[in-house]
């Protein structure tokens, strides 16, 4: 898997891992709970789509472009998706937890090309 890539992974799990233990202290368990989703629905698609574009990173004839774009496509389905059944799932979730959780992981992976 590409470095970069990977940088961001890592940066998301580590900004999950510490809004999680944050929320968990000042709301409680649903805080970190939803913390938890909300890193759980952002992390996962970004990994796929990470090891989606490796594979296809040497394949010839495959156009990287359109296989970009169809990988962000589909990474931002799953992530409405892994949200939905996670709000289906588990009625005591705490909104702001989640929402906050979710930007937080979500920019913490452009950090990672900020600076290489």
């Amino acid at each position: 898997m590409h470095g970069t890539m990977l940088k961001a992974i890592y940066l998301q799990l580590g900004a999950a891992l510490i809004t999680a233990i944050v929320a968990g202290a000042i709301v409680g368990t649903r805080g970190l709970v939803s913390v938890g989703f909300a890193a759980l629905a952002a992390i996962l698609p970004n990994l796929f789509f990470a090891v989606r574009l490796t594979m296809l990173k040497n394949r010839p004839g495959a156009s990287y472009a359109a296989n970009f774009f169809i990988g962000e496509f589909l990474k931002i389905a799953a992530t409405i998706g892994i949200l939905a059944i996670a709000i289906k799932g588990y009625p005591a979730m705490h909104w702001p937890s989640l929402l906050i959780g979710l930007a937080i992981v979500l920019h913490a992976g452009f950090l990672a090309f900020w600076k290489k």
